[in-house]
C-alpha cells in the first residue's frame, strides 16, 4: 500500500496550481483570485526552501488527489497550522470525493502528530464552508475562535479549530 502523503517535489507544481484554482476550491479559500503560474511558482520557491513548511501532495487511492500544508513545524511551541485541497474535478468524475476527504484528513492529522511531533494542529475555516467544519468535529478538532478577516475586500466569519496531541 502506498503512504498516503508524499512530499511536493517540481513535478506537481502545474497539477497543484488546477486543482488550487479549481472555481470550488476558490470560492471557500482566504485567497479567492485565480492564481497566476508566476504567482504560483514564486509561492513554491518560497515554501520548498522554508524549513518551517511543508507541503505534501496526499494519495488517494494511490494517485495524486490532493495538497495538505503545514506550517510551523520549527516551532519550538510544537503549534502547527494546516491547510488543504483536493482534485475536486478528478475526485468527483470518479466518485470519489467524500472517501478522499476523509483519507486527507486522517493522514494529515497522523502526519502532523506522528511525524512532525505537533502539540496542536489548528487551521482557519470560513464559517460558511460547513462540510469543512463537519468534517473537523468529526475527526475531533474543537472551536477554539471566530473572528472576521478581509477576503476579496469583503469581511468573512472564520472559524479557527484546532486539536492536540491525544484529542
Amino acid at each position: 500500500m502506498t503512504a498516503p502523503l508524499r512530499p511536493a517535489d517540481d513535478g506537481d507544481l502545474h497539477r497543484m496550481l488546477r486543482w488550487r484554482n479549481h472555481p470550488q476550491v476558490r470560492a471557500v479559500s482566504l485567497t479567492r483570485h485565480e492564481i497566476s503560474l508566476v504567482e504560483h511558482t514564486a509561492w513554491w520557491a518560497r515554501v520548498r526552501a522554508d524549513p518551517d513548511r511543508r507541503v505534501l501532495v496526499h494519495l488517494h487511492e494511490g494517485a495524486p488527489s490532493g495538497v495538505v500544508t503545514f506550517s510551523g513545524v520549527t516551532s519550538p511551541e510544537r503549534a502547527l497550522t494546516w491547510g488543504f485541497y483536493l482534485d475536486i474535478a478528478g475526485l468527483d468524475a470518479r466518485g470519489e470525493l467524500l472517501p478522499a476527504w476523509m483519507s486527507l484528513e486522517r493522514a494529515g492529522i497522523a502526519y502532523a502528530f506522528d511525524v512532525l511531533g505537533a502539540r496542536t494542529l489548528g487551521g482557519e475555516t470560513l464559517a460558511t464552508n460547513r462540510p469543512v467544519l463537519a468534517l473537523h468535529r468529526r475527526f475531533g478538532f474543537r472551536v477554539v475562535r471566530q473572528y472576521e478577516q478581509d477576503v476579496d475586500g469583503r469581511p468573512h466569519q472564520v472559524v479557527w479549530t484546532e486539536m492536540s496531541r491525544g484529542t
